[in-house]
């Protein structure tokens, strides 16, 4: 018997603007974020991405009883040997703010020439229908860029400010949400997980 279709998911996420640009890209389902329920923020303790988007869906599913989605993202800087990767929302420590987090990494980069820059956002989503869902939907996105010397742009969060776009001429902080829901790691992934649900279900 096929699992029906998943119409209101728990989005195991406190980050705003990870869930505005979730609820922007996935306007087929009603996605409730797990503050809605009180739930404490998941032990990330994975090594990889995909671990660690499934231990937040995981737990969500199992404390709210309905479908669950979490996205971990992050930043690899090749130059750093992939940091700040899977601790890129605590870089600069476990209570550090976004530009704290770039600021670490902008220190660490200091003089690199621009084309030893190179970077990229990584994007896994994980999907359960349940606690012991024995096939998880996973979906994942990569969006390749540069870092810049300094900020630039007000939009977006995160790293968005030094990651630089050179097909955009901008940096990822400069774009409209809607035309980085478009390109980013997140709205690939988000477009791949859809494919995948619609599929799954029919």
């Amino acid at each position: 018997m096929m699992p029906q279709q998943a119409d209101k998911i728990v989005l195991a996420s406190g980050n705003t603007g990870k869930i505005r640009e979730i609820q922007a890209i996935l306007s087929e389902q009603t996605i409730i974020p797990q503050s809605h329920f009180n739930l404490p923020e998941a032990e990330e303790t994975g090594q990889t991405f995909i671990e660690n988007a499934l231990i937040k869906a995981r737990q969500a599913t199992a404390l709210c009883q309905l479908p669950a989605i979490a996205d971990d993202s992050g930043l690899v800087v090749d130059a750093l040997d992939g940091a700040p990767g899977v601790i890129s929302a605590r870089y600069a420590g476990a209570h550090a703010n976004d530009t704290e987090n770039l600021q670490k990494v902008l220190q660490q980069l200091g003089t690199t020439p621009m084309t030893k820059r190179s970077a990229r956002f990584i994007c896994v989503i994980a999907f359960l229908r349940h606690p012991a869902d024995p096939c998880p939907i996973i979906a994942q996105g990569a969006w390749e860029g540069q870092i810049l010397f300094e900020s630039k742009g007000e939009n977006g969060f995160g790293y968005d400010p030094i990651f630089w776009l050179p097909e955009q001429n901008c940096s990822s902080a400069e774009l409209s949400p809607e035309i980085k829901n478009k390109l980013s790691h997140r709205g690939q992934a988000l477009q791949q997980f859809q494919h995948q649900l619609r599929h799954s279900s029919s």
